[in-house]
């Protein structure tokens, strides 16, 4: 039985888990990922945390808690910063018990860890290593990173790594990046460590390679993570644009992929209109997750990017189309998981806004935060922590534009924004990007937070909100209520 809506970003919005691999087990979905630190320096810099969720309810999100601390790798540089635990990816072995495998910087291996439950405490286990013991990464392979593990209907079990941005300092370790695409390496299902064979390249395009072929502008960078759909393989992965995550589907799971095309984007570039990453629908950097069936809809999960920089990354998930074969790219929304638009009506916090921009529009966001002139952004008060502090949108100034996706106004007629700050001007909304407003809220200047409202003249069952502010001065945007 659902017992709320579902928003995007999903979970709280003082957790930050990117790199998402979501696995139904029984009748719940575990999302495994990375963990950032609000405002941290680096990527991946917190223990692996779990959330999961009714399959019936995706607004039900639960915390799992820590289930593998850094410190429990063997290998585990004594420097975090930047050596975080990164993108994990879960398989089932033939033992019935959980496998987690991962990369950590600094080690060059891929890591594994087991646990009895899909969200318990996990336990160190091994590296992925060769029949002679030697683990993978250690023989001057390419550099293994971004582990996807899969175990095939006829319990084969593969596993695909790989990073091709050759100048990444990632790699001032003297490591090669992959040229020829995703490696893959069959495992022996026995042990979930030891290579039968590989590595070997299967078919997706290197940035060299790309031209040409259908994979030209989407070529291999990152982000490997497997699925299966009927009889066909489909292979996610980030492409060396970093904001987008890509598909190629084959017969095989070890070569013949032929590209698909774009699953998402987190700055929604690639869908009609978009294509320029200063001017996307919402701040770019990389994205890493993957697909998934959930009950008899399709879903695509990812990230996406606040508080100006790429290393606080929040979960999102957006229902995707999928029709013979095909899946289509998914637009961002507020409402991914929710299975409809939301509710007109009731209490809605500002940071699930989709679209968020500024007058000279977006950014591709770095490790360095960006200047905050003229450019509204995701932000918070106060450390992440369980219970804390919730985002809202900062610096909301002239010619600011946050826009959500989407809600069912048929009975609506009031619009109420919470906010405070040193602004005066008005807030026009409207149901299109540069549509005819359907709400003028005056603004005025306020210490405290407080709510100005207006009449909302608009209907329709699918409708999106557009707020865009103008005047002078900046102002902080919390929240808004539908009645």
């Amino acid at each position: 039985m659902k017992t709320g809506q579902a928003f995007n970003p999903y979970m709280p919005s003082w957790e930050y888990v990117p790199d998402a691999e979501p696995h139904v087990v029984g009748d719940r979905v575990y999302v495994y990922g990375s963990h950032d630190i609000f405002n941290g320096l680096n990527f991946c810099l917190g223990d692996y945390v779990c959330w999961s969720a009714p399959v019936d309810d995706l607004g039900n999100w639960k915390y799992e808690g820590c289930i593998y601390k850094r410190e429990q790798d063997p290998a585990a540089p004594r420097i975090r910063l930047t050596n975080g635990l990164a993108a994990p990816d879960m398989a089932v072995g033939t033992d019935g018990r959980y496998y987690l495998y991962y990369f950590m910087g600094g080690t060059k291996m891929i890591s594994v860890a087991v646990c009895d439950h899909p969200a318990g405490k996990y336990e160190f286990y091994g590296y992925v290593k060769y029949a002679d013991g030697t683990p993978i990464g250690k023989k001057g392979e390419p550099f293994q990173f971004d582990p996807g593990i899969f175990k095939d209907d006829d319990g084969r079990l593969y596993l695909y790594t790989g990073f091709a941005l050759a100048s990444n300092p990632i790699l001032l370790d003297g490591s090669k990046p992959t040229e020829h695409g995703p490696m893959c390496f069959e495992l022996d299902p026995d042990d979930m460590l030891t290579v039968k064979s590989g590595p070997d390249y299967i078919g997706i395009a290197g940035e060299k390679e790309a031209a040409g072929t259908p994979y030209e502008g989407h070529p291999f960078l990152e982000a490997s993570s497997m699925r299966k759909f009927g009889d066909t393989y489909y292979f996610i992965y980030s492409s060396m644009n970093s904001h987008e995550l890509c598909y190629a589907t084959s017969d095989n799971p070890t070569g013949g992929f032929r590209y698909g095309g774009i699953l998402v984007s987190v700055g929604d570039i690639g869908l009609p209109g978009v294509t320029d990453v200063n001017h996307a629908k919402n701040y770019t950097g990389n994205t890493h997750g993957s697909l998934i069936k959930i009950k008899d809809r399709y879903y695509v999960f990812y990230h996406r990017h606040s508080n100006r920089k790429q290393s606080s990354r929040q979960a999102m998930a957006e229902e995707i189309r999928f029709e013979d074969g095909k899946f289509y790219q998914a637009e961002l929304t507020s409402c991914g998981l929710n299975g409809g638009p939301l509710a007109g009506k009731g209490s809605y916090p500002a940071y699930i806004a989709c679209n968020l921009y500024g007058r000279r529009g977006t950014r591709f966001l770095s490790m360095i935060k960006h200047s905050k002139n003229g450019y509204p952004y995701f932000t918070q008060d106060g450390k992440d922590r369980e219970g804390g502090p919730d985002q809202y949108i900062a610096n909301m100034g002239d010619g600011a534009v946050a826009g959500f996706k989407y809600f069912d106004l048929s009975d609506t007629s009031k619009i109420r924004m919470n906010v405070k700050g040193n602004a005066t001007g008005t807030v026009l909304v409207s149901t299109e990007e540069q549509g005819r407003p359907a709400a003028s809220i005056p603004i005025r200047p306020s210490k405290e937070l407080h709510g100005f409202s207006s009449d909302l003249n608009v209907t329709g069952e699918k409708q999106a909100l557009f707020f865009r502010f103008e005047g002078k001065g900046s102002f902080q945007f919390h929240s808004f209520e539908l009645k």
